[in-house]
């Protein structure tokens, strides 16, 4: 299946707007949706890779730049600081507002909506999924909160971490340990011959450094996280 897509604007109710990217599946018909959250490195191409797999797959895809919410310097400071201290509403708001957009469009079917997450987006679709607007959650190397109580209400979870990952890789058996806990089906998995942002395809100036986070794509580990992502989001998307 292939995948049309284009560059769309999302309706804010401040009046303003989010840039966002759009991959539609080239089928008729409605079909599950999935709002994709970005890295720290905003909406670049290898996000928009990740919208056109989802749709080859038969999902409408749609990824906002949270860094648009109007002047990017101060978006960009205002969304690195949710994320670091998990306030968050105005960029959960806005995640939101991307979700609400997403369910609008005719060939969406409304009651069948995911959201998936990288590294700070993945933090994003963590919180954002106890919201109860989405069906199912894919946590990518996202940072989970300390308090189990802030994972109450939250709908089922596809997580994916990297051993070698000496910041975030720990998150792993915290969110594996707090969803046992809470009765929520998931699929949490940490992937210990990889690090941090073992899906993402782009490379910049951390990956070529040495890190703590081990930071580097790996075809292998990555393929595998996709296929249990798209094993959970057809189980818990599928249709009544």
């Amino acid at each position: 299946m292939a995948a049309i897509a284009s560059e769309v604007k999302v309706p804010l109710p401040d009046g303003k707007t989010l840039d966002a990217s759009l991959a539609l599946p080239d089928t008729t018909g409605t079909h599950p949706g999935v709002v994709v959250l970005h890295e720290a490195f905003g909406l670049n191409d290898d996000i928009r890779r990740i919208c056109r797999r989802l749709a080859s797959e038969g999902y409408v895809a749609l990824a906002p730049d949270l860094y648009s919410h109007g002047n990017r310097g101060l978006c960009l400071t205002r969304v690195m600081v949710d994320s670091w201290t998990s306030a968050g509403r105005q960029t959960l708001d806005d995640i939101e507002a991307a979700r609400a957009a997403l369910a609008e469009r005719p060939e969406v079917d409304l009651e069948r909506i995911a959201v998936l997450g990288f590294c700070q987006g993945g933090g994003f679709a963590l919180a954002f999924a106890v919201q109860g607007s989405v069906r199912a959650a894919g946590v990518n190397y996202g940072a989970v909160p300390k308090d189990r109580d802030k994972l109450v209400g939250i709908c089922p979870v596809v997580a994916s971490y990297g051993g070698r990952d000496r910041i975030m890789g720990s998150h792993g058996e915290r969110l594996e340990r707090y969803l046992t806990d809470l009765g929520v089906p998931h699929d949490v998995k940490t992937y210990p011959g990889v690090g941090h942002s073992f899906l993402s395809q782009h490379e910049n100036w951390i990956t070529r450094l040495p890190n703590p986070m081990a930071t580097g794509y790996s075809e292998p580990e990555a393929e595998d996280a996709w296929t249990r992502i798209l094993a959970f989001f057809a189980e818990h998307l599928k249709a009544p």
